[in-house]
């Protein structure tokens, strides 16, 4: 594997010892197809952050720990390059694990694995779960600052929450079907990517609430699984879909959405106001070619840059913060897509 940064530079951007990067790069046996995969992904990073190599200072190490579709988590990694280069009080440095899928004792394993070689904060995207808790609790014991991303944690031990507001959201969903529809029967699919998510789930506690009010006649069907993934999500869908007769609309909060739209189809069934939530690369297409009417939207830039405010202020590289501002709601359609 041809590289162009010392190996310490590697391997305090994969979080292994130099000697297992030597190995990988070296092509020596005994070493596992994830420990090559670490070094590769430390290898991509390196290039995209070699601006900041150069740049003096005290390096700050905070870690990405997303579980989300890879449209989405390419555009936290994105999002979390293009702010570095605007940050002055310190040299700043992510390392990423970004998984589709990452099952609780993934998540818990990957958090022990940081508390274990050392992290200046770690920005999460998980399930609430006790475990996970713990781990976070266990981080924040430690030193290790947790800032949780769209969606958030209970159990209090994180530090802040950065992202949408999760339950204006489901309330402008509500009033988006509202308005399109009127009082009118029929039902309302509701889709969540995992019932483990708390940002999920704040957005369909408030979506259900604000429509029973707005349109009392209309019946809410919700279904979670599938993780956002299309080929997952096209698992779930059946059994649900088979019994909606008078479907009006949809409301996706997890994603998946070629899928959902595909099984749609299958059975015949065409909501009137179909919305989704995130500008990513596939829903940008599915709204130009009219097959989404609204996209729920949120200024990940600016979640990331919240993110890493509140790591230097807990570190004292800037003034302290008295509240993380969260994200408001933006309703796109295909007439002001940014």
């Amino acid at each position: 594997m041809t590289h162009r940064f010392p190996i310490k530079e590697i391997a305090r951007q994969a979080g292994l010892g130099t000697a297992t990067v030597d190995r990988v790069l070296n092509d020596r046996p005994h070493v596992s197809p994830q420990t090559r995969m670490r070094v590769t992904a430390a290898i991509e990073e390196l290039k995209a952050q070699e601006g900041q190599l150069a740049v003096r200072g005290r390096r700050l190490f905070f870690d990405f720990v997303v579980e989300a579709p890879a449209r989405f988590s390419r555009e936290v990694k994105a999002a979390a390059e293009a702010i570095l280069p605007q940050i002055g009080t310190a040299v700043c440095r992510p390392r990423f694990l970004l998984q589709d899928v990452m099952e609780e004792d993934e998540v818990v394993a990957a958090l022990a694995r940081i508390l274990k070689r050392g992290s200046q904060g770690v920005c999460l995207k998980a399930r609430d779960t006790a475990r996970i808790r713990d781990a976070v609790a266990l981080l924040t014991a430690s030193g290790i600052p947790v800032v949780t991303l769209v969606t958030d944690i209970g159990g209090g031990a994180r530090l802040a929450y950065v992202g949408l507001d999760n339950a204006g959201a489901g309330r402008t969903a509500a009033y988006l079907v509202s308005q399109s529809l009127g009082d009118v029967p029929g039902q309302v699919l509701a889709t969540r990517s995992h019932e483990g998510f708390l940002g999920e789930e704040e957005r369909e506690t408030a979506f259900v609430s604000a429509l029973a009010t707005r349109c009392p006649k209309l019946q809410v069907i919700a279904v979670q699984g599938g993780s956002g993934v299309d080929f997952e999500t096209s698992k779930v869908l059946p059994t649900i879909l088979d019994g909606i007769r008078d479907l009006r609309a949809v409301y996706s909060m997890g994603g998946g959405n070629k899928s959902i739209l595909r099984a749609l189809s299958d059975r015949g069934l065409g909501p009137d106001i179909y919305v989704a939530h995130d500008l990513d690369a596939d829903n940008r297409t599915l709204i130009r070619e009219g097959r989404l009417d609204y996209i729920l939207h949120h200024d990940l830039k600016q979640d990331i840059r919240n993110a890493f405010n509140r790591f230097l202020a807990h570190h004292r590289f800037s003034s302290d913060l008295d509240a993380t501002p969260i994200s408001t709601v933006q309703v796109l359609t295909p007439e002001n897509l940014p």
